[in-house]
């Protein structure tokens, strides 16, 4: 059964940090880009960073490039999202997904990904 699961969410103060996980189980994660995304209430779901496979290439959201950081463990089989310098408008439930049929990320088209996990709540509060 092929399956993401994100975890290590949490509440954090502003100008803290936060590092997320993405494990895979039944695909190897490693052949695929994958993707961050986040909601937050009352909004859409928007792409927050995108790790390419072959060459580990990143995309970022301009709200978040400079503090935010993917990473990928294909030994592992998961993807990490390191988050910095976290601002309250960083709150909202964090995904990770499989890029359709690109191993190179392009863009943050939420209906290019799939296999989608639960999500991880992200609050960031004094």
């Amino acid at each position: 059964q092929v399956q993401l699961v994100e975890s290590g969410g949490g509440l954090v103060k502003p100008g803290g940090s936060l590092g997320l996980s993405c494990a895979a189980s039944g695909f190897r994660l490693g052949y695929f880009a994958i993707g961050w995304f986040r909601q937050a209430p009352g909004k859409e779901r928007e792409g927050v960073s995108c790790i390419s496979t072959r060459d580990g290439t990143t995309d970022y959201a301009e709200s978040v490039n400079g503090r935010f950081t993917s990473s990928r463990d294909n030994a592992k089989n998961t993807v990490y999202l390191q988050m910095n310098n976290l601002k309250p408008e960083d709150t909202a439930v964090y995904y990770c997904a499989v890029l359709r049929g690109s191993q190179y990320c392009s863009g943050f088209d939420p209906s290019e990904y799939e296999y989608w996990g639960q999500g991880t709540q992200v609050t960031v509060s004094s």
